[in-house]
């Protein structure tokens, strides 16, 4: 009696490298990548080939979504320490031989040109995770202390180099790691109060510390610039606040239902700076309106809170801190570049994921996310 064996089909066969995956956070993906795909298709159209490069650009970041999400967990924290010590040392290469560019060294030349900086955005909240999982029910100040340090290093090296907004990026990660880890309010409420008292103070002596001759002794002089032009805008209106003025024109003009697909004067009269990368959202606002833009909040908002969820699910305090850093992280993202784009923060180089243009931003945000799917799939006990 012969048994007879029959090959699995195509479906069946790919059918455990997909099982697993967490749909309501690949339908705010979706919602995000469509909307992303139609303002680049708007705003970029007279603007060489950023819609095809665009889209190129999201089919990259979801192959990496793909492959990264295969990886378990415990793999990933074997990664975390290697990682860390690599993106520092590219960093400290970068102070040492790095190219600049209009007053910034950034970028490392290794046969091609890169910004380590963007490793970082990874390796630092991968790294505090790690720590602290090592550390599980016997966490001690030093231990906090410890992850202060080791955020401290390449937060600083990449604000000297200088790169304001992507050192917020890692600084923001650290920190969410750090307080998730369990650190106490009793340090985290004084460090809030001192914060808004400094900010009021900002806001209050406006006019005395932004004079030309007053020197600041921590920020360089265009990011004293930056701050400053903030606060009052109008001082320069046809130079350095350009950038927010032609960006509220922009969000305002578009009132609750917007001017219509393709119809944004501002935009496609060359009004807005930066329309396809940093300031983005005053297209989308212009075109889209009020409605428009509560459409792509919902996404982003529910993206987040389906992190939170996994987050609290995932069965390891590594998996948890992670999650957690990566989906603060988006909203650190959108807060800071819907803030700037709208007047409430300075302007710094920070891209609104999936609508920004941008490759390498582009592939950072389909690791991150590869991450919070493998975090999810290790909650049913799919990993291989």
């Amino acid at each position: 009696m012969s048994a007879v064996f029959s090959k699995p089909s195509l479906l069946q066969r790919l059918k455990p490298w997909f099982q697993g995956f967490d749909i309501p956070l690949l339908l705010a993906m979706a919602w995000l990548m469509g909307l992303g795909l139609m303002c680049m298709y708007s705003a970029g159209y007279d603007h060489g080939t950023r819609f095809v490069d665009h889209a190129r650009n999201m089919l990259l970041a979801l192959g990496v979504l793909f492959v990264t999400a295969q990886v378990p967990p415990q793999r990933l924290m074997q990664l975390a320490l290697p990682l860390y010590a690599f993106g520092v040392a590219l960093l400290v290469a970068v102070a040492l031989f790095g190219i600049t560019k209009k007053g910034a060294t950034r970028w490392l030349y290794v046969g091609t040109q890169i910004q380590p900086s963007e490793l970082l955005k990874i390796g630092m909240p991968l790294m505090l995770a790690w720590w602290f999982q090592k550390r599980e029910g016997q966490l001690r100040l030093p231990d906090f202390i410890a992850a202060f340090v080791l955020l401290a290093i390449p937060v600083g090296l990449i604000a000297k180099q200088p790169d304001l907004g992507t050192s917020l990026l890692v600084l923001g990660a650290g920190l969410y790691v750090i307080f998730f880890a369990g650190l106490s309010w009793k340090l985290i409420i004084p460090a809030m109060v001192l914060a808004g008292a400094g900010i009021t103070a900002l806001v209050m002596s406006e006019d005395q510390i932004c004079q030309p001759e007053v020197k600041w002794v921590v920020l360089k002089e265009y990011q004293k610039d930056r701050v400053c032009t903030l606060l009052d805008p109008t001082k320069d209106p046809l130079g350095k606040g350009f950038h927010i003025i032609q960006g509220e024109i922009a969000i305002g003009s578009g009132g609750i239902t917007g001017k219509g697909f393709m119809k944004g004067t501002q935009t496609h009269l060359e009004f807005i700076p930066e329309r396809t990368t940093d300031f983005i959202f005053a297209a989308y606002g212009e075109e889209f309106g009020l409605i428009g833009a509560l459409g792509l909040l919902i996404g982003f908002t529910a993206l987040i809170l389906r992190g939170l969820v996994i987050a609290h699910e995932a069965p390891t305090l590594f998996s948890r801190l992670l999650a957690g850093a990566i989906t603060l992280s988006f909203f650190t993202y959108v807060f800071v570049n819907m803030g700037m784009v709208t007047g409430i923060l300075p302007v710094v180089g920070v891209p609104l994921p999936f609508i920004s243009y941008g490759g390498t931003a582009m592939v950072t945000l389909g690791l991150s996310l590869g991450m919070l799917m493998s975090i999810a799939k290790s909650r049913g006990g799919t990993q291989r």
